[in-house]
């Protein structure tokens, strides 16, 4: 049913784009009520305005907490107009109706990245405001509640479509809006406290999130898909894209798993390539230029249209380097007027400046229908001081620095993982595979088809540990003589035993690093 609006009552902390409103309510003859610094503003803009302590006959207080909080305001926004028994109430009480909210809370967002007072915090924590949404949205077959001001245009037309009134469907759709609003407005409360008082795991999780960008597709054509940002300061995302496409959703993908390697290097220039979501290629060098091509030579085929991510400033010489691949997007710390002059001729590939990423959480998520899991992000690479060596022949120190790399880089591989590295660079990876011996064969596969003078010596590391000899032998017969792995396994003997037969280097680690 169309119900006619009489008397709207406005409370914003976001007074912009009011007048456009005011001169529609003006039209229809609609009663305004307001209070605090959106009845000054009204009434600076010329409209007629009753002040919201005037309205009730009673005076805010303490400091302002207490001011729409009163009987006749949420009397008039949640009565039943069709309930008899409401309206001979409302009359003996000589209340009104109030038909139209317009409302947006206090800038909690806003106060955090201001301030890091928790008092001042807390009094950015509206109470009135959210009172009223909820009041409205939940009497919605009555009241009209706006929360946002890009609605405010639809509401125009909406009023003057119906001279004055306003549809249940319109009014249903903007209750939905509002609820949303209410919940993620308390969802990051909940969070700053979970934060303050880091609290990892609360007896009840709720999730916010603000829609940043709709996205062509999902994973694939037929699937629909969005990105949302949940971030208790900021309003869009740090990735700051430069030129290309949008970004697609596997893009992100791609990229969100290049950065937890990159974050994880904090040394060295560190270059590392991504397709679907695991490394095809990963080095550091003292050179970012050596980086990148040590990167690259680990599976060039794979690095076709992956992701690039690198922790340094890319310069003209790698720009032109890279110009010679397709590439769907390079991530890195900067870029070089020259670079980005390189870069920007291809007009579909992404160019995103990384500098002003940083991880702002240790939690990751993974949902699934009506559940979801969490945990601590896998930080940690080994302790050096648990190390186990259980070889004859021992490593060296500067071995058990490329050690370190290759698990790093292994961790963040798809189990099962087999990563084999020389001179801190990848030269072959077995990713995702159901059984280790297979990403053993693949990833000896790859180093003999791209780097096969590298295998000699190198250095494999592996996510868990060998469940059978039969893996180690296959990375020992490709010319692998020093392997990191976490042991474990029933088998060990059976394992040690085969390495010190080939006279190899192996660490145990007591550090498993399954990435499913």
């Amino acid at each position: 049913m169309n119900r006619k609006i009489k008397n709207a009552l406005i409370s914003v902390s976001d007074k912009k784009d009011l007048k456009n409103i005011l001169n529609v309510l003006r039209k229809y003859k609609i009663n305004i009520i307001s209070s605090g610094g959106t009845y000054r503003s009204v009434k600076k803009l010329g409209f007629k305005c009753k002040e919201v302590s005037e309205y009730t006959g009673f005076d805010e207080m303490l400091d302002g907490r207490v001011k729409t909080l009163h009987p006749k305001i949420h009397s008039g926004i949640l009565f039943n107009r069709k309930k008899v028994t409401h309206k001979k109430q409302m009359m003996e009480k000589k209340f009104e109706s109030i038909d139209l909210v317009i409302v947006n809370f206090y800038p909690f967002k806003e106060s955090l990245k201001k301030t890091f007072n928790n008092k001042k915090i807390i009094e950015n924590i509206d109470i009135g405001g959210p009172s009223m949404v909820r009041a409205a949205a939940k009497n919605c077959e009555d009241v009209v509640i706006i929360t946002d001001k890009n609605d405010y245009l639809d509401f125009i037309k909406e009023i003057k479509k119906y001279k004055g009134k306003t549809s249940f469907n319109f009014r249903e759709k903007l209750a939905a809006k509002a609820f949303s609003l209410t919940a993620f407005y308390d969802s990051m409360i909940a969070e700053w406290y979970n934060q303050k008082l880091q609290i990892k795991f609360p007896e009840r999780k709720i999730f916010f999130g603000k829609k940043i960008n709709q996205l062509r597709y999902g994973e694939n054509p037929h699937q629909k898909s969005s990105i949302y940002l949940s971030d208790l300061k900021y309003e869009k995302s740090n990735l700051e894209q430069l030129s290309g496409k949008d970004l697609s959703y596997n893009n992100y993908n791609d990229i969100f798993a290049g950065l937890d390697i990159l974050f994880s290097e904090k040394k060295l220039p560190c270059t590392v390539i991504i397709k679907h979501a695991n490394p095809c290629g990963a080095a550091s060098n003292k050179s970012s230029f050596k980086s990148f091509i040590n990167a690259q030579c680990s599976d060039p085929v794979s690095a076709f249209g992956g992701v690039v991510a690198c922790n340094y400033k890319i310069t003209k010489k790698v720009a032109l380097e890279m110009n010679r691949t397709f590439f769907e997007v390079i991530l890195a710390k900067g870029f070089d007027k020259a670079a980005l002059k390189i870069l920007k001729k291809k007009k579909n590939m992404r160019v995103i400046d990384i500098s002003n990423v940083e991880y702002r959480s240790d939690i990751t998520t993974k949902i699934y229908d009506n559940s979801f899991l969490l945990q601590e992000k896998d930080q940690t690479i080994f302790d050096k001081k648990k190390l186990k060596f259980v070889t004859k022949t021992k490593p060296t120190k500067n071995e058990i620095r490329d050690m370190e790399f290759a698990f790093k880089i292994c961790k963040y591989v798809k189990s099962n993982a087999i990563a084999i590295v020389k001179d801190n660079a990848t030269i072959g990876i077995g990713a995702g595979q159901q059984n280790r011996l297979d990403s053993c064969r693949i990833a000896v596969q790859k180093a003999r088809k791209f780097q096969p003078k590298k295998l000699y010596n190198s250095i494999a590391a592996s996510d868990a540990f060998f469940p059978f000899a039969d893996g180690l032998k296959t990375l020992i017969s490709a010319g692998v003589k020093t392997v990191i792995q976490p042991g474990g396994s029933i088998r060990d003997k059976e394992v040690i035993d085969a390495a010190n037969k080939a006279n190899i280097k192996m660490i145990f680690t007591g550090v498993r690093h399954f990435n499913h």
